[in-house]
This record gives structure tokens, sequence and C-alpha cells, in this order.
């Protein structure tokens, strides 16, 4: 008699409540309800099951557990009554709320806050040796001030169930007086010192190969967006390559670069990143910097907007603000509104395109748009001169001699330490000479404006 072959199983997705709460005073891109919804995405990209959601308007958060005492109680039921074994609030939470969050929940139940969710998802999507290096450090400084006396309660957490975060386990002896609490504690901060050193080489390697794409004299345009507003699709389509692509959140975070054919024989660098996401974890946009530098660095930014969602927006005002965050707020923009393929009427881009300046409509999916796409980019890196002044230091040759290659200088001085150059200089090298920007100029949001118009026009 043959033996019945067993049905493949698969993992038992944890069942997620979701708590979302709304601070009077607190200025927030998204609304609560559009936020949970993104909360929900969040969750099911960690491979969790949302089971419900709680909401609690309040004047100020509980000093203790976040939300109202009454709140706690009705969440406990919920809790229970939806079988739910992980709690996840909107909002990152103190080490004391979420230590008195479980302790009123019950020992089964596991308290998370959205930047342990976010840094969950990076920890399953790092494939590279810089990703790890980056989400590990992220983890170890988001978990330092949460320990409460054991590694299981840090591994159980970190790394996405089974991540790097608890390897370090057992480092070290402990010293006459001291608690197995700060010899954990005393490990984690000997982690961090080395995972810190560890990605300096890495930030010192990507600068030496920034500085080898510069020489090259090709523009560097860099991809920046909210997460799964299609970047990866986009580099996808114009370079003829095979970046990972996935419609979920967060499917992309090592920066990738291919060389793109533009109009009229021009060629340039177009290199994606991370996507961006409301109320950014600190710690990951401290552990991303060498991966962030890419962006800070570019000759151009196409910024791409999923046009499609109900909070375009919303996540396109998110992304400025990151960038103005990072320091790269004074390079030249270009606005790509995406997936036009998904709209009802054809027209909605053209009420929505007048929002943004200089931007184009495309579907990275179907292609449509495109041309037009790769046309403005040419322009604005190859035919807008922007004005500009610079003290330029003697030693920094380089510059001075690319100024006099692809500018028109309108006046010129050489004074003791520097050399004055005032005139105007293409987009696609105006980021080279942020750093020599003189004190009088114009500044860089009026280089951005009047670049901006040129391109209208």
């Amino acid at each position: 008699m043959s033996k019945k072959i067993p049905e493949p199983t698969t993992k038992k997705r944890e069942r997620a409540f979701l708590v979302g709460v709304s601070v009077a005073g607190n200025k927030n891109i998204l609304s609560l309800e559009d936020s949970l919804l993104e909360l929900s995405l969040l969750s099911e990209t960690a491979g969790l099951s949302v089971v419900g959601q709680l909401t609690q308007h309040l004047a100020h958060p509980n000093p203790v557990t976040f939300i109202g005492s009454g709140k706690v109680m009705e969440l406990k039921a919920l809790t229970e009554e939806t079988l739910a074994e992980v709690i996840i609030f909107d909002d990152e939470l103190s080490p004391r709320h979420q230590r008195e969050l479980e302790k009123s929940l019950g020992k089964d139940v596991r308290v998370l806050d959205r930047t342990a969710l976010i840094l969950d998802i990076f920890a399953q999507h790092a494939n590279t040796s810089e990703g790890m290096l980056q989400v590990e450090l992220a983890q170890y400084e988001y978990y330092l001030p949460r320990l409460t006396g054991a590694w299981t309660h840090l591994a159980r957490q970190a790394g996405g169930g089974g991540g790097r975060a608890g390897s370090v386990g057992g480092v070290g002896l402990r010293g006459p007086g001291e608690t197995q609490l700060e010899v954990d504690r005393r490990s984690i901060r000997n982690k961090i010192s080395h995972l810190k050193k560890e990605l300096e080489k890495v930030r010192s390697h990507r600068q030496r190969y920034r500085s080898q794409r510069k020489s090259s004299r090709l523009p560097i345009v860099v991809l920046v967006g909210y997460t799964n507003s299609g970047k990866s699709t986009l580099l996808n389509l114009l370079s003829n390559s095979d970046v990972y692509v996935a419609d979920q959140l967060f499917a992309t975070l090592d920066p990738t670069t291919r060389r793109v054919e533009l109009q009229g024989g021009y060629q340039a660098l177009l290199t994606d990143t991370v996507g961006f996401i409301q109320k950014l974890p600190t710690t990951l946009v401290a552990a991303f910097q060498a991966t962030l530098e890419e962006i800070s660095e570019a000759d151009l930014l196409l910024h791409i907007i999923d046009i499609s969602h109900p909070n375009t927006q919303g996540h396109a005002r998110s992304v400025i603000e990151t960038l103005e965050a990072i320091g790269a707020s004074g390079i030249p923009i270009v606005n790509v509104l995406n997936k036009i393929d998904k709209l009802a009427e054809p027209k909605i881009a053209q009420e929505i395109i007048t929002s943004f300046p200089q931007s184009v409509a495309i579907s990275a999916k179907t292609g449509d748009g495109l041309p037009e796409m790769l046309d403005l980019i040419r322009k604005v890196l190859y035919e807008n001169m922007v004005p500009i002044k610079v003290r330029l230091p003697y030693n920094q040759g380089q510059l001075i001699s690319l100024f006099h290659e692809t500018g028109q200088i309108d006046r010129i001085e050489n004074e003791r330490t520097n050399v004055l150059i005032q005139g105007r200089i293409p987009g696609r090298v105006l980021a080279q000479f942020n750093s020599w920007l003189d004190s009088n100029s114009a500044t860089q949001n009026e280089v951005q404006n009047e670049t901006d118009e040129t391109a209208i026009k």
C-alpha cells in the first residue's frame, strides 16, 4: 500500500493587532486612518496577519502606557478576542511604554512599535554585506535602551526572527559586582563600535567609487521616492537590467547603478536607492548614511511619485522633508509622476502635474511618457544653465577647470586664498559646487527655483 505524501506546509503567520494614536499638536503627513493603512501594509510585508486595530485621540501621550488606562483595558480585551500575538503601535514607544504595556497585556503578547517593524522588514530584505551591516547597527542602537536583562528578549525581536542582532550573546565575562544586564549592554556597545568602524570603511569605499564615477564626467542621476513608488521598475526599463521588483514596501534596500542612454547621444549614470516613508526611524537614517550619501552627491534627483496613490501629495511631501533632513535639498529635481496606467481617467494626470514643478507623467510599466521624461532630463542636465557664485580654493583646480569648460563666466577675481567666479553652469554639475557657494550668492533653494522656471519655459 502506497503512503500518502503529506501536503507542503507554510509557516504560520503571527496575528498582529494595530494601535494608532493622534496627539493634539503633532503635524503628521498622513491622517490617522491612512497611517494605520500603511502600518497594515508594513505588517503584511513583515509576514504578519493583521486581525484588528484600535485608535485614540489624545492631548498628550500617557507617560506610563502611551495610551490611556481605559484604552489599555480595551486593548487587552480585543487582544484576547482576536487571539493576537503581537501588538504594533504606529508611533515609536519609549522603553518604559513598551515594558508597562507588555506587563498589562500579558506575557504571551509582544508589543512592538513602527520602528521595530521597519527594522524587521529591513533585516529580511538586506541581501548585501553592506545592507546587513547597516540594518544590524540600526537594530543594536534601537534595542540597547530596551534591553531588560536577558539576551533572549533581544534575539526574539531583532533580525526578523533569526536575524543577526542576537549573535553576540555571551560575549565577555562578568566582572566583580557586575550584573548580567550590564555585561549585555557592554557587549552591545562594543558591537555598535565595531559596526560603525566597518561602515566607515564602506563609506570610504563608496566615496572613492563616487570619485571614479565623477571623473568619467557622466552626470549622476539618483532615483528617490516613497517606498513602492516604482523606482526599481523604472531603472529596469531604462537600463534593460533586472533589479528585484515586488509590489511591497522596501523591496529594494541596496543602491544599484546603471548607465542609461538619453536623447541626442547623451548618457548618464542612474542610481536606485532605498525608498522613503513617513516617520522614517532616526536610527535607520544614521545607519544608512553611507547609502544616503549617494543622494546628497547626485547631479540630479528623479523624484518618483505614485500618482495612483490616494496620498500622492503626502508621500511627495514626506520625501522632500527627508531630502532636507539629509542635506540634499539644493539638488535639481525632476518630478516623475508614475503609474498613469492605473488611472481611470488620463486627464487626472494633467490636473495633478500642474501642482509639481518641472514634472512629467509616465508609466514605468508600459513605457508611456518615457521619451518626454528623457528629454526633460537631458534639458536639465545639459541645456539649463543655472546662475551661481562660488569661492573656490586654489587647491580645487579640477572644479575651477570644470567651471571654465562647462560654464559661462561673467566675473572672475583672484583673491589671496580663493578664486571668485560668478556665472552660469549646467544643472548636471551644480551639486559639485554646493560646498563652495559664496555666502552672498543665491541660496540653493533660489537656484533650484530658477532651474525649475527655466525648465518650464
